[in-house]
């Protein structure tokens, strides 16, 4: 049993690309996607729909309700019972999608959660306003964490000054306490490379038959079953869809605003998947696939 991860930017043909992948080496596939997660989100999610999937088994799609919790950990237990059955099966898995920050989790592993104050967190907050001096502040305290990250890495700058208002300590100093633990040992990891306008005539479709579809409908449906209080509301297709259902604007601007939010997203995620993978081959689309249909074994 092999595993591998497709990575890329939001609507650059991950999915597509894993099924073929699948159907031509035997393998299951599991979704790296905090939306696709949802049952009853198929529109919003743009997760491939059953026909689409063409027989081959997904995990990490339709696991929960939308009212239900979802983090790393219940993450952790999905891909345990995708790998426990690919061996099982004898199958190939590959895990695919553009939330990369779980991958990335499963590949270094996590160290111990904690529980911010609200003071902490305001401390963290003010910290990371001046991203210049909030780097320099973190190099003078901690050098060793400060050469493993960028001025650019928000998300982990903003971790370690939740561990340094909270603990008192240094983020280098917290892991030797609580070393983190991995769930992958190794794993081949391709990510698409994809050009900004050739990305964003693939976002506008997209966007286009999102609507087509009925997303201002799904998300009605959605907010009338569960309110707006759910995590999955605050998601880009259905927070835009939320102010086009208050009459804040018409269904052009709603068209706009999703384009525009997905091309912010995806330019975030092509940052983490640069920035935060050491060992990735990154290529178009169409190189990447025969890079795969070489690496897999039936």
């Amino acid at each position: 049993m092999q595993e591998v991860a497709i990575l890329g930017p939001t609507a650059s043909g991950k999915s597509a690309l894993a099924i073929e992948i699948a159907k031509e080496k035997n393998a299951y596939i599991l979704s790296l996607d905090s939306l696709s997660i949802y049952k009853e989100i198929d529109i919003a999610s743009a997760k491939p729909s059953k026909k689409e999937r063409e027989g081959i088994l997904h995990f990490g799609i339709d696991e929960i309700y939308p009212n239900e919790p979802f983090n790393v950990a219940i993450f952790f237990s999905i891909y345990k019972r995708a790998k426990q059955e690919a061996i099982k099966n004898g199958k190939n898995l590959i895990i695919v999608g553009g939330t990369g920050f779980y991958l990335k989790a499963m590949i270094e592993g996590l160290s111990k959660e904690i529980d911010c104050s609200n003071e902490s967190l305001q401390k963290t907050k003010e910290s990371l306003k001046d991203i210049e001096k909030a780097f320099e502040f973190i190099k003078e305290k901690d050098p060793l964490f400060a050469s493993k990250i960028t001025k650019r890495d928000r998300f982990r700058m903003e971790k370690w000054f939740k561990i340094f208002y909270e603990k008192g300590v240094i983020l280098s100093e917290f892991f030797k306490r609580n070393p983190p633990k991995k769930i992958i040992d190794k794993i081949e990891i391709f990510n698409i490379e994809i050009d900004k306008e050739t990305l964003k005539k693939r976002v506008q479709k997209r966007t286009s038959q999102m609507i087509k579809k009925g997303i201002v409908d799904e998300v009605f449906y959605l907010e009338s079953k569960y309110t707006r209080a759910i995590n999955p509301m605050k998601a880009i297709g259905i927070k835009e869809s939320l102010e086009y259902l208050d009459g804040f604007i018409n269904l052009k601007e709603l068209e706009d605003k999703i384009v525009q939010n997905t091309m912010k997203l995806a330019k975030r995620q092509k940052t983490f998947n640069k920035t935060q993978f050491t060992h990735i081959k990154t290529a178009p689309l169409k190189e990447l696939e025969k890079e795969l249909l070489l690496t897999l074994k039936n």
